[in-house]
């Protein structure tokens, strides 16, 4: 399956929208919140954001006048791996359940029923993401990982 060939899927709860289409993402937007407000990817440059975008299944979330406040993705190969990454929701919107919103359509889009393992990382929203059923790894020792945290403040 080609990212072309997903499905675009939209869903509204209380006047919020959150659709895969990534026509309607403000990449400006994204690149800004991500490149100087998150702790993972500081400086990150637009080309990288970009490129990241069109490799991934997007979840844009909007307000009521579709004015983006919110953004997640997952890197799956859409049978039987998925990693959630790049999820937030603005400040001014937090507090609404737009982060377990954006979840819950990311866990139960159609084209990623298959899934057998999702995984992500973070360093405090955890009571989120154990209430979605994420738990921590039954076996942390069997899994391994190579992490540049200051890989963008470098220039790279």
């Amino acid at each position: 399956m080609s990212l072309d060939s997903i499905s675009v899927q939209t869903r509204e709860k209380n006047g919020f929208t959150i659709s895969t289409d990534k026509l309607k993402l403000d990449i400006s937007f994204i690149h800004n919140w991500l490149s100087k407000k998150s702790y993972w990817c500081l400086g990150i440059p637009m080309h990288l954001v970009k490129k990241a975008i069109e490799n991934s299944l997007c979840f844009g979330v909007y307000n009521p006048e579709m004015k983006q406040v919110g953004f997640g993705r997952v890197i799956t190969d859409f049978t039987t791996f998925a990693w959630v990454t790049d999820v937030f929701i603005i400040k001014k919107y937090r507090g609404q359940g737009l982060s377990r919103f954006l979840m819950d359509c990311a866990l139960n889009h159609p084209d990623l029923k298959t899934i057998r393992r999702w995984l992500l990382g973070t360093s405090y929203a955890h009571g989120l993401y154990k209430k979605l059923g994420f738990e921590p790894l039954d076996e942390p020792d069997n899994f391994l990982t190579i992490h540049i945290s200051d890989m963008y403040q470098k220039g790279n």
